[in-house]
Order: structure tokens, then sequence, then C-alpha cells
């Protein structure tokens, strides 16, 4: 998923699209937790919760293309409803762990992992009272295949069912508009005869295909369906505790939510839905966003920011990077968001494992997160996957151990021109270097060209205009020997790190990494149906990577919000970096 605010770039995981931008974000939630597992305790009902951003209209509402963060997080706690969903909680690891929504369980695993199964509740319904069946979430599902309809979103469906692909690579079934290969989807997505279970058929086992089912996968009444325009020129249709009462976009626009008189708690174990009405504010100017909520004056009382607060205010709310000061205790967030933020290495460039490893003991990285804005940008990264992964983390030693020796952040010339030395190659070391121009690129640029020119590595650098960044990297034939770069997972798993970093089929490789050996290694990992053993595989595979260095990791970056006064349930939600909106509500 991408950042809701333009300033990183992709889609978590395996699939979305190349997109535009850099960044990233960073550990630990502020105060006064609203509640864990699928749901908040504590809270108090009633009141309006005021959103206030300065985008023009959420990135999209149709729940086949919703895909940054901070959207999925605002719709799965408020209209839609998917098969699973992730454990509300301040704690990471117990964050990221699935628990059931509209199905009875996490899904059942058979035929070694190519064939899920999921059972629906009782008693779930749309806000117009029809039940929600098997139907309704296989042609939401089926909608994903309609690429030339709906576009962008998350796309594991065309990616993991099995259902053939064309000779250009795209899949056989065009989607239910067209019908064109229906079949062929009535084959892979599968209904009991009574309407409540859902299978699904893989084309390859995946042990944790049920992650997948928070994605783009919410049911969808085929008769309210108009394809494209779908939430927008025609609202959604809503399966969760609120519905959609108006949608305006622009300076001024407005989304209004109201309860959904059709949805009933006893169907719903996952939400408690505290506030009366949400009331969502486009088109404000940040600096206005900031001064409101730090004033906290009428209905900004109970409003909250969708995006960051700027990088002016953030010495008034913080104390240090992660401590609110005493005014702005219990409404005050500072957390990881899902990004990290890396240096790829073309391997087919820059072969020569010593070669790598001396550009990651050299680089002063202590500047370059000063350049990024200090303690307040983030925390040091020590390898692909970031600490808030829950459960799929575990420290790498890369700056520790991993190279004989502790690795200041300054850097290390004298290490690295000694791993030089041990590499066999007696030609001067010449590399250049992609990143996006704009002022802080270039500033980080000339702090690489010199770190690494200490120890006696010439790097040239090969700025490109920010919205080419990606279209240029991508292709070998334009891209340097190594650039920026920053990722985020698709869900709480490192399934959707290793994978699309380190391998061909992964979908974000730009280090052009195709290692036979890893390659067998993360197919195994991808069978493995036994969770804990599963991260365990993609804890050491992140350490192989590091030892290769594929990629030389460098800001897990934070991200600092604030409320109104009368907010509670204030932290960051470790799955999507977001507000917990399932935790939050308005003090009586």
């Amino acid at each position: 998923m991408v950042r809701s605010d333009g300033r990183l770039l992709r889609a978590l995981g395996l699939g979305a699209a190349i997109a535009l931008t850099l960044a990233a974000c960073a550990p630990g939630a502020s105060s006064s937790p609203g509640g864990s597992a699928g749901g908040s305790g504590g809270g108090h009902s009633g009141g309006t919760i005021y959103i206030l951003s300065h985008n023009d209209g959420w990135t999209d509402v149709d729940p086949q293309r919703v895909y940054t963060g901070e959207d999925l997080a605002f719709f799965g706690a408020t209209i839609y409803r998917s098969l699973e969903a992730f454990t509300v909680s301040p704690d990471d690891k117990t964050a990221s762990k699935l628990v059931p929504d509209l199905a009875t369980d996490t899904g059942t695993a058979t035929d070694a992992g190519k064939t899920w199964s999921f059972t629906l509740r009782d008693g779930v319904t749309f806000q117009d009272g029809k039940p929600i069946t098997c139907a309704d979430i296989a042609y939401g599902i089926s909608r994903t295949f309609a690429t030339d309809v709906i576009s962008g979103g998350p796309t594991y469906a065309i990616q993991y069912l099995d259902i053939p692909s064309d000779k250009d690579g795209s899949s056989s079934y065009k989607g239910p508009y067209k019908k064109t290969g229906q079949a062929l989807f009535d084959k892979a997505v599968t209904c009991s005869a009574d309407g409540k279970t859902i299978t699904f058929h893989l084309n390859a086992p995946h042990g944790d295909f049920n992650y997948t089912t928070t994605l783009g996968m919410s049911p969808v009444p085929k008769a309210a369906d108009p394809g494209e325009g779908y939430g927008v020129t025609k609202p959604p249709v809503a399966s969760g505790p609120y519905q959609v009462e108006s949608y305006t976009t622009g300076k001024g626009g407005k989304m209004i939510l109201v309860r959904n008189p059709n949805w009933s708690q006893a169907s719903d174990a996952y939400r408690k839905p505290y506030p009366d009405k949400w009331e969502i504010d486009f088109g404000l100017d940040p600096a206005v966003i900031d001064q409101r909520l730090i004033a906290s004056a009428g209905n900004d009382q109970t409003a909250i920011e969708r995006e960051d607060l700027q990088p002016s205010n953030l010495a008034v709310v913080f104390t240090d990077p992660k401590t609110p000061t005493a005014q702005f205790k219990g409404r005050a967030s500072s957390g990881y968001d899902p990004y990290q933020d890396y240096y790829w290495l073309n391997v087919q460039k820059v072969p020569n494992v010593k070669i790598r490893q001396a550009m990651a003991v050299a680089l002063d990285r202590s500047a370059l997160r000063k350049n990024a804005g200090g303690a307040f940008a983030g925390d040091y990264a020590d390898g692909a996957i970031k600490p808030n992964l829950g459960q799929g983390y575990a420290p790498t030693g890369m700056w520790t151990d991993m190279f004989g020796q502790a690795i200041p952040d300054t850097g290390d010339p004298v290490l690295a021109k000694k791993l030089i030395a041990d590499s066999g190659v007696t030609t001067p070391i010449k590399v250049s270097f992609n990143f996006a121009d704009t002022p802080t690129g270039q500033k980080a640029a000339a702090i690489v060209i010199d770190s690494l020119g200490k120890a006696g590595i010439t790097v040239t650098p090969a700025p490109i205009e920010a919205s080419k960044y990606y279209t240029v990297v991508f292709d070998p034939t334009t891209a340097g020997d190594f650039g920026t770069n920053g990722w985020g997972p698709d869900w709480p798993n490192a399934s959707t790190v290793i994978p699309p970093l380190f391998t061909q089929k992964g979908g974000w490789d730009v280090s052009q990494v195709d290692d036979a050996a890893f390659n067998a290694k993360v197919t195994a990992a991808f069978a493995e149906l036994d969770p804990v053993k599963q991260q365990a595989d993609w804890q050491a595979l992140n350490k192989e990577a590091m030892q290769n260095v594929w990629i030389i990791p460098t800001i897990s970056e934070l991200a600092q919000r604030i409320t109104g006064t009368k907010v509670s349930g204030v932290y960051t939600w470790g799955p999507y970096g977001s507000w917990p909106y399932g935790a939050m509500y308005v003090l009586p």
C-alpha cells in the first residue's frame, strides 16, 4: 500500500504497479491505547470525530482499489468488512496477528497450502439488510480482474488464483463485465451450496494466503455495481457499522459517515464502533490543520489529522521524537509506519560482494539521517524488515557484528578499504548513484559521494526527475549502479518484503538479484504452513540478503500526528502505520 500523504513510492508488497515518490516512516505507540484483539475496550459511544486532511479526497473508495495504509485502516474500521482483519492493539506483535472478520476463523488450508476455505459468520448483512453471501465476496474479488475498468489496487487475486494467463501475460479471465474466461474464475473461486463457505484454489502453495483476504476482497453486491466510479459516482454499499451519507471532493469537500442501521454487533466480534458519526474535511491547508489541532477549540476538540505534523511544529508537540510534551500527552502519536528506506545495489553492475560490503560500511548513515530530519526522521534500519512487522522481525547484526566488528553510524572507511583490498579488485572503484532530483536528494547525494570517497570509491551522481525515478531505475539500460528506494509490506508478514525485493518474480527487485539457492528458499518459505517456522525462514533470508549487501538499509522513519483534546484511543497502529480507527472514541 502507498503512503496516503504521497511521500512514499509504492504499494505494499507484490501487488502494486510502479509508484512515484520516495520516503518512509517509524517504534512504539503513544499513550491511551483504546483496546486489543478484535476491537477495543473501555471506549465511550457517541459524538463525532472529525478528520482534517489536506488531500482533495480519498485516494480511492472502491473496496477493490483502496490501497493506501490510512485508507485501508479507516474503511476497514467503518464501512467495509473482509474475511480477515488485523488485531487492533498498540503492541506491534499483537497487532500483526490475523483475526476473523466475516469469516468464523482464519481459514483452513489443504492440498499443502494450494487450497484455502473460509466459512462466513451468521447474520452478516449489507446496509440494506440483505445477507452477505459467498457469491457477494466472489463477485467483489472478480472485479479485480477487470483491469481495464477497476485500475490500481491490490492484485493478489490475479497473481495467486489458479487461472491461466494469455500470451501477453495478462489473466485469461477479464472480469465480470466482459465475462471472458468466467468459467476459469468460477473454477478457481467456488461457493458451497448453502452460500456459507468460499474456497480458493491457488496456482502454488501459499502458507499466508489468508492475509491476502484483508486486501481488495470485500463483498460487493452485483446489482449495485456501476463498474468505474463505484464508491464515488455511486455511494458504496456498506457492510460495516457505518454507511456513507454524502461525499464531495476538493477544497471544502466532505465525507459524512453515519451509523448503518442494519449492522449488528452480534454478527461482528471485531468492531466496536464508538462515534455516532465521522466527518472528513478535505482540501485544508496543512499549516492550518496543525494550528487548529494545537489550539483544540470547538469541533476541533474531537478532530484528528490524517497526515503528519508539519516539521516546524514537531518540537512544539514532542520533547523528543517519541515523547509528547506534557500539553500533548495522550493526544500525540509517534510511531513506525510500514515503510523502510534503503539503497539498492545492482548486483549485475556491482557483482563483487566485498565491494558492496565496503560501500555499506563506508556510508555515513548519521549524516544521511541528519539530512532527513535528525532524530525526528526515525531510527537506523538494519535490514529490509522493519521492527514493527511484529513476529517477522529479528535483528540482523548488520551494524554490530556481521562484518567482524561494530560499524559506527558515521561509517568506517578503514574497514571499507580492507574489504576492497580483500575483494581482489585492483582497478579503481567507480559507481554511479541514482536519486530523486530534489533539494533533499541533492544533499543526500553529496553525503554519499563524500563518505564513500573516503574509502577510495568514486561516486558519480546521476539525479533523476522525481516523477520519472522508477521508470529509469527499473530499466537496466538506464539505471545506475545503486540508488535510493523505500518499501513497505502489504500485510504484517515478511512474505511481502523478502520476495518482492530479492527475487525476479517479486516485482520490486531493483537490485536485479536472481540467486537460484535464495529463490528456492523463498519458495519453501512461501509454502510453510506453520507461521512461526515461516517467520524464522524470512528472518534468516533477511540476514542472508544483508550479508550479500543486496541493499543498504538506512532509516526506519517516524511519523508524528496529534488529535484534539477530547479524542482517546490514540496511538500508531502497526499494520497500516495509521490511526487505530477501531479504537478511537470521543471523551464525554
